[in-house]
């Protein structure tokens, strides 16, 4: 079976850190930018950071730059997302998706462009929450 799976996700203080993961099955990611992206109820989903096939390109949103950090280990077919100094706007349902290397989709993830266009994405993963809160 094809596909992405996130894990990492829980509740934590503000001001403290998780890493997420996100594991593809069934496929290898070495063809493939992947990104992050979160939904909080009542809003879009939204762009949070994107790494290109190789690892050399990555984007951050403004609400995560300096705190975020995206990398990727091709060998283990995974993606992280290591965030701190998390705050509670940061509450959110966090989703991995990944797009095909070529496709257009790769720069508006690594630019952070909105809206976000589920169907661009050739695999997404079924969410992990995120709860900051004292």
């Amino acid at each position: 079976q094809l596909q992405l799976v996130e894990s990492g996700g829980g509740l934590v203080q503000p001001g403290g850190s998780l890493r997420l993961s996100c594991a593809a099955s069934g496929f290898t990611l070495d063809y493939y930018a992947v990104g992050w992206f979160r939904q909080a109820p009542g809003k879009e989903r939204e762009v949070v950071s994107c790494i290109s096939s190789s690892g050399g390109s990555t984007g951050y949103a403004d609400s995560g730059k300096g705190r975020f950090t995206i990398s990727r280990d091709n060998a283990k077919n995974t993606v992280y997302l290591q965030m701190n100094s998390l705050k509670p706007e940061d509450t959110a349902v966090y989703y991995c998706a990944a797009v095909l290397l070529g496709s257009t989709t790769t720069n508006k993830c690594l630019t952070g462009a909105s809206p976000v266009v589920a169907d661009e994405y050739d695999y997404w993963g079924q969410g992990t929450q995120v709860t900051v809160s004292s």
